[in-house]
Protein backbone atom coordinates (compact mmCIF):
# COMPACT_ATOMS: atom_id res chain seq x y z
CA UNK A 1 0.00 0.00 0.00
CA UNK A 2 1.02 3.52 -0.07
CA UNK A 3 2.11 5.12 3.10
CA UNK A 4 0.07 8.02 4.59
CA UNK A 5 2.48 10.92 6.29
CA UNK A 6 -1.09 12.09 8.72
CA UNK A 7 -0.96 8.51 9.84
CA UNK A 8 -4.70 7.73 9.70
CA UNK A 9 -4.76 5.41 6.82
CA UNK A 10 -2.19 3.45 4.16
CA UNK A 11 1.07 1.30 5.21
CA UNK A 12 0.33 3.31 8.89
CA UNK A 13 -3.25 1.99 9.39
CA UNK A 14 -2.26 -1.57 8.09
CA UNK A 15 0.59 -1.78 10.28
CA UNK A 16 -1.23 -0.60 13.32
CA UNK A 17 -4.39 -2.84 12.64
CA UNK A 18 -2.13 -5.55 12.06
CA UNK A 19 -0.47 -5.08 15.48
CA UNK A 20 -3.24 -4.54 17.26
CA UNK A 21 -4.86 -7.82 16.00
CA UNK A 22 -2.25 -10.19 17.20
CA UNK A 23 -0.04 -10.39 14.04
CA UNK A 24 3.89 -9.37 12.82
CA UNK A 25 2.95 -6.92 10.05
CA UNK A 26 5.66 -6.47 7.37
CA UNK A 27 5.32 -3.77 4.49
CA UNK A 28 5.96 -3.26 0.47
CA UNK A 29 5.26 0.83 0.04
CA UNK A 30 3.95 1.46 -3.23
CA UNK A 31 4.02 5.05 -2.98
CA UNK A 32 4.86 7.91 -0.86
CA UNK A 33 1.98 10.75 0.17
CA UNK A 34 1.89 14.06 1.89
CA UNK A 35 -1.63 14.08 3.10
CA UNK A 36 -3.10 15.07 6.01
CA UNK A 37 -7.07 15.36 7.40
CA UNK A 38 -7.89 17.92 4.87
CA UNK A 39 -6.05 16.45 1.84
CA UNK A 40 -3.28 14.65 -0.02
CA UNK A 41 -1.10 17.49 -1.20
CA UNK A 42 1.23 15.19 -2.98
CA UNK A 43 2.14 11.30 -4.48
CA UNK A 44 5.78 10.35 -5.01
CA UNK A 45 5.35 6.54 -6.49
CA UNK A 46 7.92 3.83 -6.00
CA UNK A 47 9.87 2.41 -8.89
CA UNK A 48 8.12 -0.96 -10.62
CA UNK A 49 12.05 -2.97 -9.93
CA UNK A 50 11.81 -1.28 -5.92
CA UNK A 51 8.46 -2.56 -5.41
CA UNK A 52 10.07 -5.03 -6.76
CA UNK A 53 12.92 -5.83 -4.14
CA UNK A 54 10.44 -4.44 -1.16
CA UNK A 55 8.05 -7.42 -1.75
CA UNK A 56 10.86 -10.06 -2.72
CA UNK A 57 12.57 -9.17 0.49
CA UNK A 58 10.29 -9.95 2.60
CA UNK A 59 9.06 -13.00 1.40
CA UNK A 60 12.07 -14.83 0.93
CA UNK A 61 12.72 -14.42 4.66
CA UNK A 62 9.99 -14.23 6.61
CA UNK A 63 7.00 -15.86 4.48
CA UNK A 64 3.52 -14.21 5.24
CA UNK A 65 0.61 -16.17 6.00
CA UNK A 66 -1.62 -13.44 5.02
CA UNK A 67 -1.25 -10.08 2.11
CA UNK A 68 -3.45 -7.10 2.21
CA UNK A 69 -3.21 -4.86 -0.79
CA UNK A 70 -3.72 -0.96 -0.66
CA UNK A 71 -3.56 1.72 -2.84
CA UNK A 72 -2.00 1.24 -5.94
CA UNK A 73 -1.23 3.87 -8.08
CA UNK A 74 -0.29 2.29 -11.72
CA UNK A 75 -0.52 -0.60 -13.88
CA UNK A 76 2.52 -1.00 -13.96
CA UNK A 77 2.90 -2.00 -9.88
CA UNK A 78 -0.07 -3.79 -10.34
CA UNK A 79 1.71 -6.37 -13.00
CA UNK A 80 4.63 -5.83 -10.50
CA UNK A 81 2.37 -7.43 -7.39
CA UNK A 82 0.98 -10.10 -9.00
CA UNK A 83 4.00 -11.35 -10.67
CA UNK A 84 5.25 -11.17 -7.41
CA UNK A 85 2.40 -13.18 -5.37
CA UNK A 86 2.35 -15.69 -7.97
CA UNK A 87 5.46 -16.26 -8.12
CA UNK A 88 6.11 -16.81 -4.04
CA UNK A 89 2.62 -18.41 -4.50
CA UNK A 90 1.14 -16.21 -1.23
CA UNK A 91 -2.28 -17.17 0.31
CA UNK A 92 -5.21 -15.29 1.84
CA UNK A 93 -4.91 -12.04 -0.24
CA UNK A 94 -7.50 -9.77 0.52
CA UNK A 95 -7.59 -6.55 -2.00
CA UNK A 96 -8.55 -2.95 -0.88
CA UNK A 97 -9.14 -2.22 -5.09
CA UNK A 98 -8.01 1.11 -4.92
CA UNK A 99 -7.33 1.38 -8.86
CA UNK A 100 -7.59 -2.35 -8.74
CA UNK A 101 -9.79 -2.25 -12.14
CA UNK A 102 -6.75 -0.11 -14.23
CA UNK A 103 -5.14 -3.54 -14.93
CA UNK A 104 -7.88 -4.93 -16.34
CA UNK A 105 -6.26 -8.36 -15.00
CA UNK A 106 -7.80 -11.47 -13.05
CA UNK A 107 -7.51 -10.89 -9.24
CA UNK A 108 -5.52 -13.26 -7.56
CA UNK A 109 -7.50 -12.37 -4.49
CA UNK A 110 -9.29 -14.97 -1.74
CA UNK A 111 -10.96 -11.48 -1.36
CA UNK A 112 -11.83 -8.22 -2.04
CA UNK A 113 -13.46 -5.55 -0.45
CA UNK A 114 -14.68 -2.60 -2.19
CA UNK A 115 -16.98 0.44 -1.31
CA UNK A 116 -19.66 1.47 -2.96
CA UNK A 117 -18.27 3.51 -5.89
CA UNK A 118 -15.52 0.76 -6.24
CA UNK A 119 -18.24 -1.49 -6.58
CA UNK A 120 -19.88 0.23 -9.23
CA UNK A 121 -16.84 0.43 -11.31
CA UNK A 122 -15.62 -3.15 -10.57
CA UNK A 123 -19.51 -4.36 -11.64
CA UNK A 124 -20.20 -1.70 -14.35
CA UNK A 125 -23.48 -1.21 -12.86
CA UNK A 126 -25.54 1.82 -10.62
CA UNK A 127 -25.83 0.53 -6.52
CA UNK A 128 -28.99 2.27 -5.07
CA UNK A 129 -30.23 -0.14 -2.35
CA UNK A 130 -29.32 -3.53 -0.77
CA UNK A 131 -30.86 -5.74 -4.09
CA UNK A 132 -28.33 -3.83 -6.10
CA UNK A 133 -25.34 -4.57 -3.63
CA UNK A 134 -26.61 -8.14 -4.24
CA UNK A 135 -26.08 -7.74 -7.77
CA UNK A 136 -23.07 -6.15 -7.91
CA UNK A 137 -21.43 -8.25 -5.31
CA UNK A 138 -22.24 -11.28 -7.88
CA UNK A 139 -21.30 -10.14 -10.24
CA UNK A 140 -17.94 -8.76 -9.22
CA UNK A 141 -17.23 -12.30 -7.14
CA UNK A 142 -18.70 -14.27 -10.33
CA UNK A 143 -16.10 -12.35 -13.01
CA UNK A 144 -13.05 -12.11 -10.89
CA UNK A 145 -13.57 -15.25 -8.94
CA UNK A 146 -13.30 -14.44 -5.37
CA UNK A 147 -14.98 -14.10 -2.35
CA UNK A 148 -16.50 -9.80 -2.33
CA UNK A 149 -17.01 -7.44 1.40
CA UNK A 150 -19.37 -4.80 -0.34
CA UNK A 151 -19.27 -2.13 1.98
CA UNK A 152 -23.03 -0.72 2.67
CA UNK A 153 -21.74 2.38 4.64
CA UNK A 154 -23.49 5.35 5.24
CA UNK A 155 -24.51 6.38 2.00
CA UNK A 156 -27.03 3.29 1.78
CA UNK A 157 -27.58 1.47 5.34
CA UNK A 158 -26.23 1.78 8.69
CA UNK A 159 -23.00 0.07 7.66
CA UNK A 160 -24.39 -3.35 6.49
CA UNK A 161 -21.67 -4.90 4.53
CA UNK A 162 -22.13 -7.92 2.30
CA UNK A 163 -20.30 -11.07 1.78
CA UNK A 164 -20.65 -13.07 -1.34
CA UNK A 165 -18.65 -16.10 -0.64
CA UNK A 166 -19.01 -19.27 -3.20
CA UNK A 167 -22.10 -18.42 -4.54
CA UNK A 168 -24.16 -17.07 -1.46
CA UNK A 169 -24.26 -13.98 0.27
CA UNK A 170 -24.47 -13.03 3.75
CA UNK A 171 -24.94 -9.64 5.56
CA UNK A 172 -23.01 -8.45 8.13
CA UNK A 173 -24.47 -6.00 9.85
CA UNK A 174 -22.86 -2.92 11.53
CA UNK A 175 -23.38 -0.40 14.00
CA UNK A 176 -23.83 3.48 13.08
CA UNK A 177 -21.33 5.21 15.00
CA UNK A 178 -22.13 9.19 14.51
CA UNK A 179 -18.49 9.83 14.63
CA UNK A 180 -16.91 12.28 11.28
CA UNK A 181 -13.35 10.85 11.43
CA UNK A 182 -13.42 8.14 9.10
CA UNK A 183 -9.87 8.49 7.48
CA UNK A 184 -8.92 5.18 7.07
CA UNK A 185 -11.90 2.82 7.75
CA UNK A 186 -11.24 0.96 4.27
CA UNK A 187 -7.37 0.25 4.71
CA UNK A 188 -8.26 -0.77 8.67
CA UNK A 189 -11.12 -2.98 7.71
CA UNK A 190 -9.04 -5.09 4.76
CA UNK A 191 -6.18 -5.58 7.39
CA UNK A 192 -8.46 -6.82 9.94
CA UNK A 193 -9.45 -9.16 7.93
CA UNK A 194 -6.40 -10.19 6.49
CA UNK A 195 -4.56 -10.10 10.24
CA UNK A 196 -7.53 -12.85 10.96
CA UNK A 197 -6.86 -14.76 8.26
CA UNK A 198 -3.33 -15.31 8.98
CA UNK A 199 -4.37 -16.74 11.94
CA UNK A 200 -5.92 -19.23 10.97
CA UNK A 201 -10.19 -18.38 10.98
CA UNK A 202 -12.08 -18.79 8.05
CA UNK A 203 -12.90 -15.59 5.98
CA UNK A 204 -16.82 -15.68 7.87
CA UNK A 205 -15.40 -15.26 10.71
CA UNK A 206 -12.59 -13.21 10.21
CA UNK A 207 -14.97 -10.45 8.76
CA UNK A 208 -17.03 -10.46 12.17
CA UNK A 209 -13.79 -9.96 14.04
CA UNK A 210 -13.04 -7.52 11.78
CA UNK A 211 -15.71 -5.49 11.97
CA UNK A 212 -16.12 -5.85 15.57
CA UNK A 213 -12.82 -4.16 15.82
CA UNK A 214 -13.23 -1.44 13.56
CA UNK A 215 -16.39 -0.49 15.44
CA UNK A 216 -14.13 -0.20 18.54
CA UNK A 217 -12.08 2.04 17.02
CA UNK A 218 -14.16 4.08 15.64
CA UNK A 219 -16.70 4.20 18.89
CA UNK A 220 -13.26 5.38 20.87
CA UNK A 221 -14.22 8.63 19.26
CA UNK A 222 -10.66 10.38 18.77
CA UNK A 223 -10.66 13.36 17.22
CA UNK A 224 -7.50 14.94 15.63
CA UNK A 225 -7.18 17.23 12.81
CA UNK A 226 -8.89 19.84 10.99
CA UNK A 227 -10.30 17.64 8.67
CA UNK A 228 -12.15 13.97 8.62
CA UNK A 229 -9.19 12.62 11.47
CA UNK A 230 -8.50 9.10 11.53
CA UNK A 231 -10.20 6.28 14.10
CA UNK A 232 -8.12 5.43 17.67
CA UNK A 233 -6.60 1.86 16.71
CA UNK A 234 -5.27 1.63 19.73
CA UNK A 235 -8.06 2.03 21.75
CA UNK A 236 -7.74 -1.38 23.30
CA UNK A 237 -4.20 -1.12 24.41
CA UNK A 238 -3.76 -1.88 27.63
CA UNK A 239 0.10 -3.18 28.22
CA UNK A 240 2.01 -1.91 30.59
CA UNK A 241 4.42 0.37 28.38
CA UNK A 242 1.12 1.91 26.83
CA UNK A 243 -0.21 3.52 29.93
CA UNK A 244 0.67 6.91 30.95
CA UNK A 245 3.45 7.38 34.10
Amino acid sequence: AGSDSSGGAGIQADLKTMTMNGVFAMSAVTALTAQNTTGVTAIEEASPAFLKEQMDAVFSDIFPDAVKIGMVSSSELIHVIADGLTQWKARHIVVAPVMVATSGATLLAELVTPNIPEAQMLSGMDIHDEKDMEAAAKIIGDTFGCAVLLKGGHSINDANDLLYMGGRSRWFLGKRIHNPNTHGTGCTLSSAIASNLAKGFSLEESVKRAKAYISGALADMLDLGAGSGPMNHGFALTGKFAKEA
